[in-house]
């Protein structure tokens, strides 16, 4: 989402116009030199858009955030509407539109999610929805800018922090901006534009499937392009072509049933936090592998082409160990990317009593962890709970599903609720279908020989959906920059990866 790029040794107004995120880009084009010369409204449009706060729960602001993307995209000719579940008003729109080119024989299906996740203001250095300008990451000692005029020299490194600035809205003034260029080049789409933009992929596209249930008929295209999700961790441009599943497991461990002094009972009431702590580690080997009986054996082989891609993705792991502050990685400094393509189990949070200045000298009552399995093509969510549900009765554990009564807690010693999550699977598409290839050659036409093509994103979406129940192929199209602290705080996007993501939709939008 392979190699890090150097400072070029240009004006700033050259950087301005330089093609953003790889080398041997191909040479300046009209819609290139459109995004140069229009550089600080194409920002000050993003900003305007990050502005509008967008957690999907928030009815109002993500109505506000649909209405103003519709009728952006109507200015450009799209037929635009949002798309509702009368039965569901809590559902948020999906923003739907179409773009028809006569004589078309192909039709292009872009995703983008307007939604972001919650942000709280006071972990971030400026306020999440209202965008700042950086020289560069924060983390590298950016200081703040003002926003740009007109004609104003722009280095690509500056940053552009808010909430969603990364994942996902970037894609959406990329694919405006893309049209805007077109139209004054005289150049039009080469493929039927269907566009589908939803408002809760971060809440767990919870009303996806009826979407897509009930507007199916007018889902009829070639391939659904995901527009989502960073390049790869060196700058390198990538495509992806499959995502893992995702499934959440709470597990909570008993003791007694009201806090004890640790005085009087530390040495002789069983502490749940350690016993939470043992049961936690037996599903880990010291290499960082699933011990889990079973849990690697549904794994589905890659195809040969996709091993061929494999091979060919430039080992960036040290670099990336560097940056993260991390002497060593799992299973020997196994390649990254080969540990995406195996099932994953991960302790997301754990809880038991207090820490810090609310320490007390207690033995808890109870330890929780809040475990995600990442699943890949093969893996089934339920299947995976269940092997974990296995193991943890291996360790003796007497497995419920609500907190245990009295009765309960006289029988069994050792007693662990475990909270089931619903998840989904993996999906992947074939990097040989001739669909696949026309976009993998429109990618080259920007990124040329530093493309990267990797089976599977180390994130997850409901591709599934697509792939499994309207049965077509998925890419996903990443344009955000590895860095850009989606999910945290001070999201962000750096600006090359900005004029990256016009100049891709531009070569996809006008692909022979």
């Amino acid at each position: 989402m392979i190699h890090r790029l150097s400072t070029l040794g240009c004006v700033l107004a050259l950087l301005a116009a330089a093609p953003a995120v790889v080398r041997g880009q191909a040479p300046p084009d009209e819609v290139s030199q459109y995004r140069s010369r229009h550089a600080a409204r194409i920002i000050a449009d993003f900003a305007k858009l990050l502005s509008m706060p967008n957690v999907a729960f928030d009815r109002k602001n993500i109505r506000r955030n649909a209405e103003y993307i519709r009728d952006e995209f109507s200015r450009r000719g799209a037929r635009m509407e949002l798309l509702e579940l009368p039965e569901l008003p809590e559902a948020p729109p999906i923003v739907f539109g179409e773009m028809r080119t006569p004589g078309a024989q192909r039709t292009l299906i872009l995703y983008v999610h307007y939604d972001g996740q919650p942000a709280l203001p006071t972990e971030w250095t400026n306020p999440p929805w209202k965008p700042a300008l950086y020289s560069k990451s924060l983390e590298d000692g950016g200081r703040p800018l003002d926003w740009p005029a007109a004609g104003q020299e722009m280095d690509p490194e500056w940053r552009i922090y808010a909430r969603s600035a990364g994942d996902d809205k970037a894609p959406l003034i990329a694919i405006l901006t893309a049209l805007d260029a077109m139209k004054e080049a005289g150049l039009q789409p080469t493929s039927n534009l269907l566009f589908f933009f939803e408002g809760e992929e971060e809440a767990g596209s919870t009303h996806l499937r009826s979407y897509l249930e009930k507007y199916r008929d007018r889902l009829e295209g070639d391939i659904w392009l995901f527009c989502d999700g960073p390049v790869h961790q060196s700058r390198r441009p990538q495509l992806v072509f499959g995502v893992r599943g995702i499934v959440d497991v709470e597990i909570t461990v008993y003791g007694a049933s009201r806090y004890l002094h640790s005085g009087h009972y530390g040495n002789w009431a069983p502490n749940p936090a350690f016993m939470l702590a043992s049961l936690l580690a037996s599903m880990k080997d010291e290499r960082g592998n699933v011990v889990v009986e079973g849990y690697y054996d549904s794994v589905e082989p890659l195809s040969p082409e996709a091993q061929r891609a494999v091979a060919a993705v430039p080992d960036y792991d040290a670099e990336l160990r560097r940056e993260l502050g991390l002497a060593s990685t799992e299973n020997g400094n196994q390649p990254y990317l080969e540990r995406l393509l195996l099932p994953s189990l991960n302790i997301r949070g754990m809880s038991s009593a207090a820490v810090g200045r609310f320490a007390r000298n207690i033995v808890p009552t109870k330890a929780v962890a809040a475990l995600d399995l990442r699943m890949v093509k093969g893996n089934r969510p339920q299947h995976m709970i269940d092997l974990v549900e296995a193991h943890i009765r291996k360790q003796g554990y007497h497995i419920v599903r609500k907190d245990p009564d009295l009765e309960t807690r006289l029988k069994h010693p050792k007693i662990a609720k475990v909270v089931r999550g619903q998840g989904y699977p993996a999906a992947r598409t074939r990097m040989d279908l001739p669909i696949a290839q026309e976009i993998i050659a429109a990618a080259r036409r920007v990124a040329g020989d530093d493309l990267v093509l990797v089976p599977t994103l180390g994130g997850s979406l409901p591709l599934h959906l697509f792939t499994d129940f309207l049965r077509k192929p998925v890419i996903v199209v990443p344009i955000a920059n590895h860095d850009n602290n989606q999910h945290a705080p001070d999201e962000n996007l750096r600006l090359a990866n900005l004029w990256y993501g016009i100049d891709l939709m531009a070569k996809i939008l006008t692909m022979p």
